[in-house]
């Protein structure tokens, strides 16, 4: 009796690199929809509330980048 096997092996190369661009991607658009959340929150804010929170009003683009971003160097 005669037994055939086929073993694929691990896929690597151009479909790897691409899952991985196609990853990093997602991952980018879904910090970017939360700062775009960030920036329509603060923005709705009244300017006591947002001097109450030590933010001026012409530093919440800056604030929203540094809460989904971290700081800017």
């Amino acid at each position: 009796m005669t037994f055939a096997t086929y073993t694929r092996a691990a896929e690597t190369g151009l479909g790897l690199e691409f899952s991985a661009a196609l990853h990093q991607m997602m991952l980018r658009f879904a910090d970017y929809r939360i700062y775009r959340a960030t920036l329509k929150e603060l923005g709705k804010l009244d300017d006591r509330t947002l001097a109450d929170l030590g933010i001026a009003r012409s530093g919440i683009r800056a604030k929203a980048h540094e809460a989904v971003y971290g700081t800017r160097d």
